[in-house]
């Protein structure tokens, strides 16, 4: 049968639920401009670009190992909730990659970059796509890509913000920046973004 929407019952909009799930993406997708970051961290480190990519592979571990778990947790507590998590995890994780930086820490760049990082960015990965396919039943694969869209503009975004910052203030004050940009725009996008209400298709 033909699906209709059920208006009366919608409380928010679902494209900005789409644009909320974009924002939590473009912030946690900044991940994957790690590569800007190899040469700058190498030298504040003084270690090899090896050493420093660690860090990265060490927060796709931590993916890879939580994932189950995650998901789980974002069905139980809501994407809400879920958004705020990633917000709080990757917050730590960008931040205190800047104090590591400072004190010239690598072990305490993989504490924060490699685990919380990978925290932030399972949850902030899971909670938006699975809140867009129960917002569009009738157009998954639009829902899918708008959310996969939110890490393919990040690394455009964020990767030529990241050089400048790196030329300009210096290792820790750019991640002390980032994090304070990612803070907020997750923060506002989680406030936002939440499950449809009961019975929003109808058949």
């Amino acid at each position: 049968m033909k699906q209709s929407i059920k208006k009366n019952a919608i409380k928010k909009n679902r494209w900005l639920i789409a644009l909320s799930a974009i924002g939590i993406h473009l912030a946690v997708g900044s991940i994957y401009a790690f590569s800007v970051m190899i040469i700058p961290l190498s030298q504040t480190f003084s270690s090899s670009t090896s050493d420093i990519k660690m860090g990265f592979k060490l927060s796709l571990l931590v993916i890879g190992l939580l994932m189950a778990f995650l998901g789980t947790y974002s069905e139980k507590v809501g994407p809400k909730v879920c958004g705020l998590s990633a917000t709080f995890f990757f917050g730590i994780a960008i931040i205190g990659s800047g104090i590591a930086c400072q004190l010239q820490s690598l072990p305490l760049f993989y504490l924060f970059f490699g685990l919380f990082g990978g925290i932030g960015l399972g949850l902030g990965y899971i909670a938006p796509i699975s809140t867009l396919v129960k917002w569009f039943p009738d157009r998954r694969g639009l829902a899918t890509g708008l959310a996969i869209m939110g890490f393919g503009f990040s690394s455009l975004i964020f990767g030529p913000l990241m050089q400048y910052l790196f030329d300009t203030v210096g290792a820790p004050n750019t991640f002390y920046v980032l994090g304070f940009i990612y803070i907020m725009l997750m923060t506002l996008s989680s406030f936002y973004i939440a499950p449809p209400p009961p019975h929003f298709y109808l058949t």
